[in-house]
């Protein structure tokens, strides 16, 4: 049996230097979420995604710590 789906925000960069860099800013921010490989449903070049809760508040969170440092090359709600 595998573990239940559930939906994220799963957000891609266009580098590694960038997603590391998310993750830096969120675990200052404590925006919750992880550094995860990037799913098979997503395109980008960077093999990294940071993925958190579905929750606007969460978002807003991400978009607040990130802003000014890096722009992501896309954000996604998908089931993980």
């Amino acid at each position: 049996m595998g573990r239940e789906r559930v939906e994220r925000i799963v957000v891609s960069f266009a580098s590694t230097f960038d997603a590391m860099e998310a993750e830096r800013l969120c675990q200052e921010a404590q925006v919750p979420g992880r550094i995860i490989p990037l799913p098979v449903e997503i395109d980008s070049e960077c093999g990294l995604a940071w993925a958190m809760p579905p929750e606007d508040g969460v978002l807003a969170s991400f978009n607040a710590a990130v802003e000014g440092h890096l722009v992501p090359e896309g954000i996604h709600r998908i089931m993980l």
